[in-house]
Formats: C-alpha cells, sequence, structure tokens
C-alpha cells in the first residue's frame, strides 16, 4: 500500500440510555463531551462523542445510544475491549473512583511494563486503564472528577477477537501498514508508526467463542487516522482494487469516513483528522447544543422532539459555568 495509518482514530460502540452513558464517561472515565449530534443513519437517536479537550483523533470514544436496547454479546468477528491510557502509577487512584461510584474493577500486571484496570461501562462495554513505563505526552482534560494528574492521555490499544488471526494480520499489516510488536499465547500485538499508546491493536485468535452479536454494550466499528481526503480516496481505490467493498467517502461533518469490514468480521473505518470538532462550535462550548449537518437542519423540530432529553454535567464547559 502508498499510504500507512498514523494510528487509531476512535472507536464507536452501542449504548442504552444515553444520559447514563454521559454520566459515566463525562463524570466516571473524565472525558469531554465534544460532540452532541445523531446518528446520520437514524436521526432519531444521539450520537455522542468523547475525547481530550478538542476532541483529537487518537482521544475519541463515540456512541450511539438507543433506549431500550437489548444486550449484545461480546464474540468474535468484533472490536472486544478498548483500553485508555493513563499515567503510570494511578490505578489505585482510579480504582478507589470507580468504587466511589458502584464501578467494580480490578487491576492485572499485563507485562513487565504494563499494568492494567479492568471495569465495564454501564451497559457492560468492555473497558480496560492501561499505565505504562512508556510516558504517553499527550495533553489530558483536566476535569472537576479526574484531575490532570490521573486523567486519560487518549486511546491505547483495541482488541480484536477473531476465530482465525491470520488473514485479520495480514490486512492489518499488508493493507493499514501496521507491523508486528511481539506475540504471547494466543495475542498478536501489532502497532502503527512508532508503536506506543494510540497506536496498539491485539488480535486475539479464539476459535471456540461464538460470534459476537453487535447490541448494547458492545462496539460497532474501529477507525483508523488518515491525514486529508486525497490521502484517503488512494486508500479507498487501492482497497476496492485488492478486492475489499470499501464504502464511498461519507461526510462526517467532523472528518470524512470509507468503511469496510476485515475477513474476520470486524468493521474497520478510515477516517481523515480533519476538519476536527470546532468546525460548528467555539472550542469552550463544545458538546453544549446540538449539531446537526447541513442536510438535517430542516428537520431539526421533528429530532429535537424525537431524542431523549439530556443534562450536559457542568464540568464539561466549565469556563462557561452559570451561563
Amino acid at each position: 500500500m502508498t499510504a500507512n495509518t498514523s494510528g487509531l482514530h476512535h472507536v464507536t460502540a452501542i449504548a442504552g440510555e444515553p444520559q447514563a452513558n454521559i454520566d459515566f464517561y463525562v463524570k466516571g472515565l473524565g472525558l469531554r463531551l465534544v460532540k452532541k449530534t445523531v446518528n446520520f443513519d437514524d436521526p432519531s437517536t444521539y450520537h455522542l462523542y468523547y475525547g481530550d479537550e478538542a476532541g483529537q483523533p487518537g482521544s475519541l470514544m463515540t456512541f450511539f445510544p438507543w433506549r431500550g436496547i437489548a444486550p449484545g454479546r461480546i464474540g468474535t468477528g468484533q472490536s472486544t475491549s478498548t483500553a485508555f491510557s493513563v499515567p503510570e502509577g494511578t490505578l489505585g487512584w482510579w480504582q478507589n473512583h470507580f468504587k466511589a461510584l458502584g464501578v467494580e474493577s480490578s487491576i492485572t500486571r499485563a507485562s513487565a511494563e504494563e499494568e492494567r484496570l479492568s471495569l465495564r461501562d454501564p451497559d457492560g462495554l468492555q473497558l480496560d486503564l492501561v499505565a505504562s513505563s512508556t510516558i504517553d505526552p499527550r495533553n489530558p482534560w483536566d476535569s472537576a472528577s479526574v484531575p490532570a494528574e490521573y486523567a486519560v492521555r487518549g486511546q491505547h490499544s483495541s482488541v480484536l477477537t477473531v476465530a482465525n488471526p491470520d488473514k485479520t494480520v495480514a490486512v492489518l499489516t499488508e493493507d493499514l501498514g501496521l507491523h508486528l510488536v511481539g506475540t504471547s499465547g494466543n495475542r498478536t500485538r501489532l502497532a502503527a508508526g512508532n508503536g506506543g499508546a494510540g497506536n496498539i491493536v491485539d488480535v486475539i485468535a479464539d476459535p471456540k467463542a461464538r460470534p459476537g452479536l453487535t447490541a448494547g454494550g458492545t462496539v460497532h466499528h474501529i477507525a483508523f487516522r488518515v491525514p486529508d481526503v486525497a490521502t484517503q480516496e488512494i486508500w479507498r481505490q487501492e482497497l476496492a482494487g485488492r478486492g475489499f467493498h470499501v464504502t464511498e467517502i461519507l461526510d462526517r461533518q467532523y472528518f470524512t469516513s470509507i468503511y469496510f469490514r476485515e475477513p474476520g468480521g470486524v468493521l474497520f473505518e478510515i477516517a481523515t483528522d480533519t476538519p476536527g470538532f470546532d468546525v460548528d462550535e467555539p472550542l469552550l462550548e463544545l458538546g453544549r447544543s446540538l449539531k446537526l449537518p447541513p442536510w438535517l437542519e430542516p428537520s431539526r423540530e421533528a429530532i429535537e422532539h424525537s431524542v431523549a432529553r439530556i443534562q450536559l454535567p457542568a464540568e464539561n464547559n466549565p469556563a462557561l459555568a452559570g451561563r
């Protein structure tokens, strides 16, 4: 391939109650809600984006929250765990923080370099906080719930579970440009660029597991970064030439996207770094208002009537407190 991904862009999952989702990711995980919009394919439900202060690629976790959705099943053909990077030595603080919120968690040492706190969000989505001896230089969102010294720096890695890993690993290396870091048991670790937090994908082989069922508490897709639309179009043409069923370039307002499914069943997205989340509201006001693309603006009144009422914690926009 003539283009390589520069790392993880975002992970999109499916949730249930939107207010519970907001409370957990803003107050519990300490992320910022950087955009409140709707699912462009189903405008009756939200699309919520969380990340660092500006919603930089690699910090993002997004959700389609459908009220009353049935629980899904985590299994093969899915991204089965999403990990965030936190500073070394902070997992004790995080465990106490989640305990105060009534969230159970457990700490394990994945390797000499990595310690991991595992937990589940209100819909049962598997999350990990990874504290590594390698310093993550990214700036965190400093919130009232999670001070900067403990805060999430961005995505650390994603786990893909497949029945047969060979073709999945081949796509990641030959078509997306990741390189092999190492193997341990049934886990193969790959990385983009120079590796490190925000660039890591772990492929787990589990031929005995049942196929996953995409619904509440499961990941819908995982997105990789590309700098701009011109590079994205080159990539789209090359993937199509290799036999993948790739979508046209789709306008997501804050980036453009193409989608294809790898042989193990996981839905991949390739998303651009630009234009970013301040394209339609100032940085200080990110997440405050319901934002719609131009083609949905004529239906704003109906959309606002159909989506659930939600309340954004004041700490999401501290500079505007009381306004």
